[in-house]
């Protein structure tokens, strides 16, 4: 039930957005819509209003909108040729199908900053809730800059770089506008006694602040495990809380973390709790297809953490506020992965199929509200960059034909826009099956 109601709010709705944001475009222009359809096949059921049949198609894989008078190069184009009536796609400026083409990834990059909006302010920004507590150290990463500093257990940090009394969310916002190679002065009480630590700090140092001040107070309790990693692999399971690595007791998820990629790629021993119940687990990490963004190889067991959260309540500008700049990281985040994938320094395998999705969808309804808003965003924003990517089929694919033909002043031939979709459709249909093989692979329990 999780997973058909996760695959409507997220799949259905994103497409249903997408599919809009051409529908609009296309009837500001005055193009006529012959066809909305959520799916692709056969129609299932729907109805008619004025020009416009909206239905729902056999296949949810996707969704459509069919513009009377489009090229008969474009896969969603029906089989009449355009007549030349004003009321057509073709009969339109370029500049205005551009738009149209354009209008889909559009609404999926502000739709999400509408849905979080709407969410802050109804409920109020989500933020780790130990971030409320004053900075006390819990633990130190052995070999770290905090630790070849002095930065010991038990000290309480009075001050960074001047700025008294931090918390959690204060120092993390420090050290955030810390700039490379240089120092960090934190002032520690421990006992009564008061001590100023100069804390050296590099680029990989700001992206891990447990290197500059210990462990953050968050359990090592398992929100997730990935299906086909090492973890469930090993038999690690959703509520697991991790007692121990290799015989030594940990408290933190910092040092739970750390254990694992300081493994290199060795056999792990865990003690876990599950249910009162003590687990012995042997799990082996593996790195990642890529290493990161210094060069390191990274280990990884395929788990999430469980986060406990407390809401900040807001008003509707500074919920717009908050949402915009989640958006944006979002699609930060995502270029970032897309320029990843092209200089090969993510592997395809990494890419999730409707397989995958449909799982996590299913999973993000288990965990809540918060969890398929999240996943909406995320699946909006992936939606809207890809589809402007200059391949065939896609939207990009269309917009860089149409500028390809104002340049030129003309239009291209039928027979080459059939071929250059006929490429893009091939190369998507590949790439899908190769990602769904791998996703179901993922799923298998002989997959090592």
């Amino acid at each position: 039930m999780d997973l058909l109601l996760g695959v409507a709010l997220v799949l259905g709705v994103m497409i249903l957005v997408h599919e809009w944001g051409h529908f609009i475009a296309a009837r500001m222009f005055g193009v006529r819509v012959d066809v909305f359809s959520i799916g692709f096949g056969p129609r299932l059921f729907g109805w008619k209003r004025g020009a416009t049949d909206y239905r729902i198609s056999a296949l949810p894989l996707g969704g459509y909108v069919r513009m009377a008078g489009a090229d008969l190069s474009e896969v969603d184009s029906g089989d009449q040729p355009p007549t030349g009536s004003p009321d057509e796609l073709m009969s339109k400026p370029r500049w205005q199908r551009a738009v149209i083409a354009f209008a889909g990834p559009a609404v999926n990059l502000v739709f999400p900053i509408l849905l979080l909006t709407a969410y802050f302010v109804a409920i109020g920004v989500p933020y780790p809730a130990f971030e409320d507590q004053p900075v006390i150290v819990k633990g130190v990463p052995a070999n770290s800059a905090a630790a070849v500093a002095g930065l010991q257990a038990g000290d309480k940090v009075v001050s960074i770089n001047g700025q008294p009394s931090p918390d959690w969310a204060h120092a993390g916002k420090i050290i955030s506008q810390v700039e490379p190679n240089t120092k960090l002065s934190v002032e520690v009480e421990n006992d009564g006694t008061r001590r100023t630590l100069e804390i050296p700090v590099q680029a990989k140092d700001i992206e891990q602040p447990e290197h500059l001040l210990g462990f953050a107070p968050v359990k090592p309790l398992l929100e997730d495990v990935a299906p086909g990693m090492p973890a469930a692999r090993a038999g690690l399971k959703e509520n697991d809380l991790i007692l121990s690595v290799d015989g030594k007791k940990i408290q933190w998820w910092g040092e739970f973390t750390e254990r694992i990629r300081g493994s290199n790629g060795k056999p792990v021993a865990l003690d876990v709790e599950r249910k009162g119940q003590i687990v012995h687990v042997v799990v082996t990490p593996t790195p990642q297809p890529a290493a990161n963004d210094h060069g390191e190889t990274v280990y990884q067991i395929g788990v999430q953490r469980h986060e406990d959260l407390a809401y900040k309540r807001v008003n509707f500008f500074e919920g717009a506020r908050d949402a915009g700049v989640k958006t944006f990281e979002t699609i930060e985040e995502t270029l970032g992965v897309v320029g990843r994938l092209f200089s090969g320094r993510v592997s395809v395998k990494q890419l999730q199929s409707v397989v995958g999705i449909s799982r996590a969808a299913g999973q993000a309804v288990h965990q809540g509200p918060l969890a398929v808003i999240s996943l909406m965003v995320l699946i909006s924003v992936n939606l809207g960059i890809l589809n402007l990517l200059p391949i065939p089929i896609l939207d990009g694919g269309t917009i860089l034909l149409l500028a390809i033909e104002g340049g030129l002043r003309r239009d291209l031939s039928l027979a080459f826009k059939e071929r250059f979709v006929q490429v893009g459709l091939v190369f998507l249909l590949v790439l899908f099956a190769y990602v769904m093989y791998n996703d179901v692979v993922r799923l298998l329990p002989i997959h090592s």
